[in-house]
């Protein structure tokens, strides 16, 4: 491949690990409305559609969570503000996470955020001007689209009809007469499929234009016709730029895999890879129930890219870490891949600490889906009814494809047969676990 071309590769790589958020987020917000996800169902813009039951292997979305049922609305601004309602959840865990289509996130409500009280707020597009209802807090979008995705604590099927009942009571609706929707737009569809994912990149880029310091560094891709407004520049494209092109994408694609991979992250030292600063990237635009300080923000604003597109591969919508901490190991203690032909132990010695409550999810690899099994058991943790303490009040769990032995089944996490990935969700962690004074434990063969 000639230098030019080579020059032409590394920019489309740059430009993928740049990209890759807004459009997979993109995707799973139209997926949301036309089809929805599981047990949740299709929902149209400006509503949302609730979970009725913990999420199951039939839930085929990255990293989901089994602790929650999720609540989740797919808002389009251009409409006009929206006002949302949220009910009193009596001091029960619920938080709603906003994220723009570049997946930041940038307000919470919730137990940590607001509190549990009945409560009212104003969600404004970009740039928008008008007079606010007295006394109500307002949340100001950066894109016109904007996901919530509300989580409320679920201990297990039983307690479903509890939080169904809160659900309910969770409302958005116009202020004032609403306006006409603008919707997502429309990639050119003569546009072959190798090229497809740049071609809706740059209608999304001008549909949705990021903050100014980011639009200074997406004009470095002009060369790549991602700036090109009119006709796609995709539809006959010089063989040697389609050329860099798939080169850049399997390029971007690579690193923000081994990114995701990135060993030695946990600040005590462990195994665990944390989200620490994982969702730490929206630099610019933090409001309501936000920690806008330096500590929470990535330094560099190009690492920033690279750390929002591993985040949206393997953990689209999560959390900032003092919201709820994750932790996830590809590794036993001895460094060898997690993998189901073993079996393994976990032991706590002391609980985490946390304000809400912990547990740990089984996923699969490389998917990150739920992992079907006999027990219909997909996460484990404080709220797990019959758990087996030791003496001494420390907690062994057992983490296996096949059943354990008897006395051992209480505490049984299952594998799939093949490599796996479990994660460790913290909600409303506490200052040990931010800091890194709390070690969280390594994984060991069993014997």
């Amino acid at each position: 491949m000639p230098a030019a071309s080579d020059d032409l590769a590394r920019l489309a790589a740059e430009a993928y690990i740049y990209g890759y958020p807004l459009v997979f987020d993109t995707a799973m917000v139209e997926r949301c409305t036309a089809d929805g996800f599981g047990s949740i169902p299709a929902a149209p813009p400006n509503t949302f559609g609730h979970a009725t039951e913990p999420a199951t292997p039939r839930d085929d979305f990255v990293s989901i969570n089994n602790d929650t049922l999720y609540s989740i609305a797919q808002l389009d601004l251009s409409g006009g503000p929206l006002l949302l309602h949220v009910p009193d959840t009596a001091d029960a865990y619920y938080v709603l996470q906003f994220v723009d289509l570049w997946t930041n996130n940038f307000a919470y409500v919730g137990r940590r955020a607001t509190g549990t009280a009945a409560s009212t707020y104003l969600i404004t597009p970009p740039h928008w001007i008008g007079s606010v209802p007295d006394a109500t807090p307002v949340i100001n979008a950066p894109t016109t689209r904007v996901s919530i995705v509300g989580r409320f604590a679920c201990d297990g099927p039983d307690d479903a009809a509890r939080v169904a009942g809160l659900q309910k009571q969770l409302t958005l609706s116009p202020l004032g007469a609403a306006g006409t929707l603008a919707g997502l737009p429309v990639p050119d569809r003569e546009v072959r499929e190798d090229l497809r994912f740049w071609e809706q990149l740059r209608v999304l880029m001008a549909a949705f234009p990021p903050a100014d310091p980011d639009r200074a560094y997406q004009r470095r891709f002009a060369p790549l016709g991602l700036l090109h407004s009119g006709e796609s520049p995709y539809r006959d494209t010089p063989d040697g730029l389609a050329d860099a092109l798939r080169a850049g994408m399997a390029a971007g694609k690579a690193q923000v895999e081994a990114y995701g991979k990135d060993p030695g992250s946990d600040p005590s030292g462990s195994r665990w890879i944390m989200s620490m600063h994982a969702f730490d990237y929206n630099l610019d635009h933090l409001g309501l129930g936000t920690v806008d300080g330096p500590q929470w923000k990535i330094a560099d604003r190009t690492d920033s890219y690279l750390d929002r597109a591993s985040a949206a591969r393997m953990g689209l919508w999560g959390n900032h870490a003092y919201e709820a901490l994750y932790a996830q190991t590809f590794v036993d203690v001895n460094g060898d891949t997690l993998d189901g032909s073993r079996a393994y132990t976990l032991t706590f010695g002391e609980p985490p600490p946390v304000e809400a409550f912990w547990s740990v999810t089984m996923y699969s690899v490389p998917d990150y889906y739920l992992v079907d099994n006999a027990i219909n058991r997909y996460s484990i943790g404080d709220r797990t009814e019959g758990l087996v303490y030791g003496d001494d009040g420390s907690l062994t769990l057992h983490l296996q494809h096949g059943k354990p032995i008897e006395g051992e089944e209480a505490n049984w996490l299952p594998t799939p047969s093949g490599a796996f990935r479990p994660m460790i969700r913290l909600y409303q962690p506490g200052a040990a676990l931010l800091d890194g004074t709390y070690r969280l434990p390594d994984i060991v063969p069993a014997p």
